[in-house]
């Protein structure tokens, strides 16, 4: 079986593989890059949020996407379970930035950019190829075996192993690290609407996030260009789909849609234009991001809840924080797991901001309510939504949080 050698391999060609990838060829080292699929291919997660931004820019991408023709994004805007529009979260108002304008995107498109992009910045990209599995000498990662389309077996040594392939990682599996939310097992069932509505102006591009009634879950909608929305409701898995079982995905989404006062008048003159999708039980993180030659990125190390849009910026911004780990590593001929786990404790401090909120939300959090209690801390609120994650201020609001969400408890349990 032949060999070759290189600085760097990467498994998997989405956002984080490239991100890491092209960050790396920056600083000058050899990177190979294996992807099983051939692009463009479809992916969920198609919404922004503003600080992906630094990472975009990073990757020398700003002026093609500032010309693009992806849905410009201002906003996000919650929709109780009685239909009632929240006020606009303004990314500009809170922050007067250029990052305040993001997009929507189709994935298919951005990750065929993305992957592009790492070309154009000397990454060895290989499509339609197999990793079969990561090589390791005693804990230490050194290369892996791999089956490219129509050739034989090869394998290919590194200083480092990236595995940025997703949910189905390489690495976690092998390790044993994936441990799954107890608290976040939520199913997801969505399709495609070609002349759904869409609000005016600067809302035009805003994401909506609309409660079902009795609270049960939630559904997005997410306007993308071409006159099509995408939306996709949220749920309990077992709600959703374990005791339905007998359903198909059809009947369960109208179910659901029947569910929310929000969404049906936007659905009116619609026409549906895709098939309906599922994703279940899909909330985890490893239990470390790196070890002796190899490192996790993006939803490879973990997968949060589609609420508030946060998984291409986590993807993007663990390519950013990894890749910076690694090229010291690598030039400090040094690819232990001490060195690559130096971005590890900052990213997971910040993911678990995010899922502070996200569990807020699920716990029965009214943001309208939280912003009138605390209107001085709107700004807080915002910064979670935009995703600035990585300061300390952020966590003044969890007490703020807590107490409103036990009051509205108290209530519940006095009007029952």
């Amino acid at each position: 079986m032949t060999e070759t050698t290189t600085d760097v391999i990467v498994i998997g060609g989405g956002p984080s593989g490239s991100a890491t990838s092209t960050l790396l060829a920056q600083q000058g080292h050899k990177v190979q890059l294996f992807e099983r699929d051939h692009f463009p291919r479809f992916h969920i997660g198609e919404s922004l949020i503003p600080y992906t931004y630094h990472v975009i820019q990073k990757l020398n991408l700003l002026p093609f996407m500032k010309e693009s023709h992806f849905t410009e994004k201002y906003s996000v805007q919650f929709i109780n379970e009685n239909g009632k529009l929240s006020e606009p979260f303004y990314f500009d108002q809170h922050d007067s930035h250029e990052r305040s304008q993001t997009w929507q995107v189709r994935r298919s498109e951005f990750d065929h950019v993305l992957i592009n992009n790492a070309r154009k910045h000397g990454v060895d990209v290989q499509e339609g190829v197999r990793v079969l599995e990561v090589l390791f000498e005693g804990d230490k990662a050194v290369g892996v075996r791999i089956k490219p389309e129509g050739q034989p077996e090869r394998i290919v040594r590194s200083k480092v192993v990236v595995d940025a392939s997703g949910q189905s990682s390489l690495i976690i599996d092998r390790l044993n690290l994936r441990e799954w939310d107890p608290q976040l097992k939520k199913a997801a069932c969505w399709t495609y609407w070609k002349g759904a509505y869409r609000d005016e102006g600067k809302n035009g591009g805003a994401t909506l996030v609309m409660s079902l009634k009795e609270r049960k879950g939630w559904f997005w909608y997410i306007p993308l260009h071409d006159d099509i929305v995408s939306v996709g409701v949220v749920a309990d898995h077992q709600y959703l789909f374990q005791d339905r079982e007998s359903k198909d995905l059809e009947t369960v989404y109208f179910e659901e849609v029947n569910r929310c006062p929000g969404l049906q008048p936007r659905l009116e003159n619609a026409t549906r234009c895709d098939i309906f999708r599922a994703q279940k039980e899909y909330s985890y993180r490893a239990k470390q991001a790196a070890g002796n030659g190899w490192c996790l990125v993006g939803d490879a190390f973990g997968f949060l809840d589609p609420l508030y849009s946060s998984g291409v910026l986590l993807a993007l911004k663990s390519a950013d924080m990894a890749s910076g780990a690694i090229d010291a590593a690598l030039k400090a001929n040094d690819t232990s797991e001490r060195m690559l786990r130096a971005w590890e404790k900052e990213f997971t401090t910040g993911m678990d901001r995010m899922r502070k909120l996200v569990c807020a939300f699920y716990d029965g959090l009214n943001f309208g309510k939280l912003v009138r209690r605390n209107p001085d801390k709107k700004g807080l609120i915002t910064d979670v939504l935009i995703g600035n994650l990585f300061h300390d201020s952020v966590d003044e609001l969890w007490p703020l949080i807590e107490e409103l969400n036990a009051e509205e408890k108290a209530k519940e349990l006095v009007a029952a």
